[in-house]
């Protein structure tokens, strides 16, 4: 089982990039952790309904060139499903025996992702209403990752 994260964008902040680093450190005991980086598209300060369009769908273009065909796909997106800890685990442990697939986690932009991306994935899912930066996101998506590693084996992990 292998788990892929792609992202548009760089995360440019050691701070973050070392979190990811931990997180992926950690998840070597239970899986493989591949990530996939697409560039992100220049955006003014202003964008209209259209200019936004346009570039999620030319991030998504990239997304797509990308991501695994071989995988489950979970879009993070703001009006997916909302999950606890524990039953994302379950979710995953379900798509790793039942489906006997991959999972690949998709990121996308500032602005979101494509609507073609989004119609591609199996499951789309919803950390919170709130909205966080796309690159921390990636730190708590592992974080949830690996708490569902630890939860899924029986193993203790703070509350």
């Amino acid at each position: 089982m292998k788990i892929t994260i792609v992202s548009v964008g760089n995360i440019k902040e050691k701070y973050l990039v070392d979190a990811i680093n931990e997180y992926t450190k950690r998840l070597g005991k239970y899986t493989k952790v591949e990530f996939l980086k697409v560039s992100d598209e220049a955006i003014n300060d202003h964008p209209s309904d259209k200019e936004i369009e346009m570039i999620k769908n030319k991030e998504g273009d990239k997304i797509l060139k990308v991501l695994p065909s071989n995988s489950y796909k979970i879009a993070l997106d703001l009006k997916g499903e909302m999950l606890s800890s524990e039953a994302l685990a379950s979710k995953m442990l379900d798509i790793f025996s039942y489906h006997n697939a991959n999972i690949s986690f998709i990121i996308g932009g500032s602005l979101g992702i494509s609507r073609a991306v989004l119609d591609l994935c199996d499951y789309k899912l919803c950390f919170s209403k709130m909205t966080f930066p796309h690159q921390l996101m990636q730190v708590i998506l592992l974080e949830q990752i690996y708490r569902a590693f630890k939860i899924n084996n029986n193993e203790t992990y703070h509350k």
